[in-house]
C-alpha cells in the first residue's frame, strides 16, 4: 500500500520533504499541498505529479485521498493543524515545535490521549542521525560505564533577521533538549543559563549562551549555543562516563593536507549536516504507518521539550537555577 501524504507549508523545509518523499524514499506519494502563500503552493503542486492544491490546511486534512499529513507551516499554526488531524483520525508528522506554548501542547496531549492511540510524530531528527544513534548505543551499552556528564556544542554561522534572544533556547537548543532526554532515557530536572562575554557578531542578541541541564539521575549536560560564529554549522557532543568517554564522529567525509595545513570541511548549514537523518526519519515514519509499527518522537516528547524550554527561558531571565515541573507521563506514551 502506498501512503498518500498531504503537506501543509511548502517553504524551504516543506519543499525539501516533498523532494525527499517523491524522489528519494519509497512507499509514499505526495497527493496534496497547501500554503498561506497560494501562489507558491500552486507552483509546488504543478511540479508534483497528481498533487492537488488546497486553499487551507483544514481542507487538505479533510481530503479523503490524504492518508497522512505533514505539517511544515509557521510554528504558531501547528496546533490547529495537528488538532484537526487528530480529530480526523489521520496520522500527522509535525515539524518542531509541536506548538509554541505549553498550553497548546497540553491541548494536543489531551486530544491524542482522548483518541486513545498515537497519531502524532514530532520532527526531532537528531534521533535519526547515524552519529547520534551510534553514540547512544555506546552509552546505553555500558561501554564507558555510568554516564556522568555530556558536553554539547551547537554553532550556526548566522541566523535570520526574525531570530530573537529567546530563539537560542526555543529554536536552537531545543534540539539538544530533546536529544539528551532520548540519549539517557530520562527527564530533565532543572536548568540554568550562563551568559558569557558577548560576541560582536550577534548584534542585539546575547550570543553565545551556555545552557546547563540537570538530568533526573544527576547527569549534567552543558550546551554551548553560538549562532553567529561565521565559520560554519558545527554540531558536537561528548559523553563522559566513569570508565571513558564517547563522542560524535567528525561529520567531514574527507581530511585535506596541503600547504602545511590539515583541514576538514565544516557543514554550511543544518540541511547539509542532517540530510541523511531527515531521510531516515521520514522513511521510518512511512514504514511505521504502512506496517502498523511504532512511531518516533511523540506528543509527550514535544510537550516535555516545551516545558524544559519554558524553564530555560525563566532561568535566562532570572539568572537562577530553575526546576522543571513535569506531570506524570500518560500511559499512551509509556508512562
Amino acid at each position: 500500500m502506498t501512503l498518500n501524504v498531504g503537506v501543509i507549508g511548502v517553504g524551504m523545509i516543506g519543499q525539501d520533504h516533498i523532494r525527499r518523499i517523491t524522489q528519494v524514499l519509497s512507499g509514499a506519494d505526495v497527493v496534496a499541498v497547501t500554503d498561506v502563500d497560494l501562489d507558491r503552493a500552486r507552483t509546488v503542486a504543478d511540479g508534483v505529479a497528481d498533487a492537488r492544491l488546497h486553499v487551507t490546511g483544514e481542507e487538505l486534512i479533510a481530503d479523503d485521498s490524504v492518508d497522512a499529513v505533514v505539517v511544515c507551516s509557521w510554528g504558531e499554526t501547528h496546533e490547529q493543524y495537528v488538532l484537526a488531524s487528530i480529530d480526523a483520525g489521520k496520522p500527522v508528522f509535525c515539524e518542531k515545535p509541536l506548538a509554541t506554548t505549553q498550553q497548546a501542547c497540553e491541548r494536543i496531549l489531551s486530544a491524542e490521549t482522548g483518541a486513545g492511540r498515537r497519531l502524532v510524530q514530532v520532527g526531532y531528527m537528531r534521533r535519526y542521525d547515524a552519529a547520534y544513534r551510534a553514540l547512544r548505543d555506546v552509552v546505553q551499552g555500558g561501554t564507558i560505564g555510568l554516564p556522568l556528564m555530556m558536553h554539547c556544542t551547537h554553532r550556526n554561522p548566522s541566523v535570520p533577521g526574525y531570530y530573537r534572544k529567546e530563539s537560542a533556547i526555543t529554536d536552537t537548543a531545543v534540539h539538544e533538549i530533546d536529544m539528551v532526554r532520548w540519549m539517557f532515557d530520562e527527564e530533565i530536572a532543572a536548568t540554568t543559563v550562563l551568559v558569557p562575554r558577548k560576541s560582536r557578531n550577534g548584534g542585539e542578541l546575547q550570543d553565545p549562551l551556555v545552557l546547563l541541564l540537570e538530568m533526573d539521575s544527576g547527569i549534567l549536560v552543558d550546551v554551548e549555543i553560538s549562532v553567529n560564529i561565521r565559520y560554519g554549522y558545527d554540531i558536537r557532543g561528548e559523553v563522559v562516563g566513569e570508565n571513558g568517554t564517547a563522542a560524535l564522529g567528525e561529520a567531514s567525509p574527507v581530511r585535506i593536507r596541503s600547504a602545511g595545513l590539515v583541514s576538514d570541511r565544516v557543514a554550511a548549514d543544518w540541511r547539509e549536516r542532517f540530510i541523511g537523518a531527515y531521510d531516515v526519519e521520514f522513511q521510518e515514519w512511512i514504514d511505521a504507518l504502512r506496517s502498523g509499527g511504532e512511531l518516533g518522537p511523540s506528543t509527550w516528547d514535544g510537550y516535555a521539550a516545551a516545558i524544559v524550554s519554558n524553564a530555560a527561558l525563566e532561568a535566562m531571565r532570572s539568572g537562577m537555577r530553575t526546576p522543571v515541573k513535569l506531570p506524570s507521563r500518560p500511559d499512551l506514551y509509556g508512562g
